[in-house]
């Protein structure tokens, strides 16, 4: 994404969990993830983040991933849309985060709550991109990036520790 190139975040809070980031600070990562990606599209891009409570999410991973359990993040990339005008901008996809997940991660690795958050915002705009961790070497190519994404905000290496 170019400085002439526009992005916008639809952020939807579905939960009353304390924590929850504020929407200029979803906006931010969430560029901030496109931009520093590699493959950020061109033009006018539009996605949007839904914060949520476990029940909803583990809804969700059970109808798209056939797995009865709360996760952090779920992303749905969007398909392309034929006919659609270029001046219509790319919708990118949805991302949905549970925040008592997020939460409950920070405090058991013992990170701060803010910096988690980032990290699962830009996990889950990669995978909007195109980006996956079911092998070994795209895994590595992920979180590498993931990584570099928090670097240049002072967040260490979340993947570190393993």
């Amino acid at each position: 994404m170019s400085a002439a190139d526009s992005l916008a975040v639809d952020v939807q809070i579905a939960c009353g969990d304390p924590g929850v980031p504020l929407q200029s600070d979803v906006q931010d990562w969430i560029q901030l993830a496109i931009r520093q990606s590699g493959r950020a599209p061109g033009g006018h891009v539009e996605l949007a983040v839904r914060i949520v409570n476990a029940e909803e999410i583990r809804v969700l991973n059970m109808q798209y991933r056939q797995q009865d359990k709360v996760t952090n993040v779920l992303s749905f990339p969007a398909g392309a849309v034929a006919g659609l005008p270029e001046t219509e901008g790319i919708e990118l996809g949805d991302i949905v985060i549970c925040a008592s997940v997020v939460r409950a991660e920070a405090a058991s690795q013992g990170i701060a709550l803010e910096d988690h958050w980032a990290h699962v915002l830009i996990h889950g705009a990669l995978h909007l991109l195109g980006y996956d961790h079911e092998q070994e070497s795209a895994a590595a190519e992920m979180e590498g990036l993931e990584a570099q994404i928090l670097a240049r905000r002072g967040i260490s290496n979340p993947y570190q520790s393993r």
